[in-house]
């Protein structure tokens, strides 16, 4: 077992600290030790425009009245080498004198992508890069996908019975999974940067898209895609403090606009991106929504959204609740077909497969998404 794992397994678990907190940036952990490993101080990205990992974990060694110089700093992602909302996290380190750094991974921001880690060997830091990396990846996965893709990264939720029924014929649903099945969405909901829905949703069931069933130091963005613009103004979504964005199709029609209008009064941000057959160009909206600092796309809507946005290969990870449950028919999970063939399905692989309460909670991506 490599001696850096034990101090690295403890940032793995600061960075998760800062998973509801850090967005848009990633989430970092740091620990700073001595040579046979006594803590000297340990910290985790705060919220955006805040201190990083490593000037908390300085910071917390300098309250503690230790002295690092000599320190080896460990550390979930490549220090960061670019001025942006706070200076460079290469520099604090040299300057405190730290002698070693291990990290995780290099960051995939093309701002920093290797420079802090030059910069640390240039002021005689010895750099050691990779435990860690698996998990410190898989924590950041959205952020990754921002950064070399462009685009978040689209997880799709559905709570469904175990013969795929999201809701009876007359639109009954609540409740088909269990009170910790729901706890448990909202968690996912927290870590990520937006909500999405579609406007078909928002008519039949009013959401807030907001996170209720736990503590969390922020909301996510509320997007929905209305190509038509049939939000209505005393919607729920704007119940709470925090902007709602709408993705329509263009049109000049005066009530289209009435309706525009009648949306931002109410605080909404409406962006036209329109695509074929009236609709919104959904992989241009993931383009936008990449550009405007989300990592994570949680998306809770109906059949329709959910097939259309699978059919467009723009679904990375699936996220399943299903209740010891059978509804037969009704409204099912996606609107995939109808399909003539077997091998026109969406083919998937199988994550982690967890029961909770009564229910399955299953996580699976399309084969090779995480590939990039």
């Amino acid at each position: 077992m490599p001696e850096s794992l034990q101090p690295m397994e403890r940032c793995l678990a600061l960075a998760r600290s800062a998973l509801m907190l850090s967005n848009p940036n990633p989430r970092v952990g740091c620990v700073i030790t001595t040579a046979d490993g006594q803590i000297l101080g340990q910290g985790h990205t705060q919220q955006a425009g805040g201190p990083h990992a490593e000037i908390m974990a300085l910071r917390d060694a300098t309250a503690a009245g230790h002295d690092v110089r000599g320190a080896t700093a460990y550390v979930t992602l490549e220090p960061c080498a670019h001025h942006g909302r706070t200076g460079p996290c290469c520099d604090a380190l040299i300057a405190a004198g730290i002698g070693r750094v291990v990290a995780s991974l290099e960051d995939p921001n093309p701002l920093v992508g290797g420079k802090g880690f030059a910069r640390l060997r240039a002021a005689g830091v010895n750099v050691e890069i990779g435990p860690g990396a698996e998990e410190s990846r898989a924590l950041n996965i959205g952020f990754f996908s921002r950064m070399v893709r462009g685009t978040p990264w689209v997880r799709l939720k559905v709570a469904a019975s175990l013969d795929g029924t999201t809701a009876l014929h007359n639109g009954a649903s609540q409740w088909i999974t269990s009170s910790i099945a729901r706890a448990d969405g909202h968690a996912w909901r927290a870590r990520a940067c937006a909500v999405l829905t579609g406007s078909g949703t928002v008519l039949a069931d009013n959401p807030r898209l907001d996170v209720r069933e736990l503590s969390t130091p922020r909301q996510p963005q509320a997007v929905v895609v209305d190509s038509r613009l049939q939000t209505p103004p005393e919607s729920r979504l704007f119940a709470t403090a925090r902007g709602v964005l709408i993705y329509s199709s263009l049109s000049e029609d005066p009530a289209f606009l009435q309706r525009k209008a009648a949306l931002e009064a109410c605080g909404a941000s409406v962006v036209a991106l329109p695509g074929p057959g009236g609709q919104v160009d959904l992989a241009k909206m993931l383009r936008h929504l990449g550009e405007h600092g989300i990592n994570e796309l949680h998306v809770e809507a109906g059949q329709r959204l959910n097939g259309a946005l699978l059919r467009a290969g723009l679904v990375d990870e699936l996220l399943l609740y299903l209740a010891p449950l059978l509804l037969g028919t009704g409204r099912g999970m996606t609107d995939l077909g109808p399909l003539e063939m077997l091998a026109q399905g969406q083919p998937l692989e199988f994550g982690a497969v967890e029961r909770l309460g009564a229910d399955l909670r299953i996580l699976a991506r399309p084969p090779g998404r995480a590939d990039f």
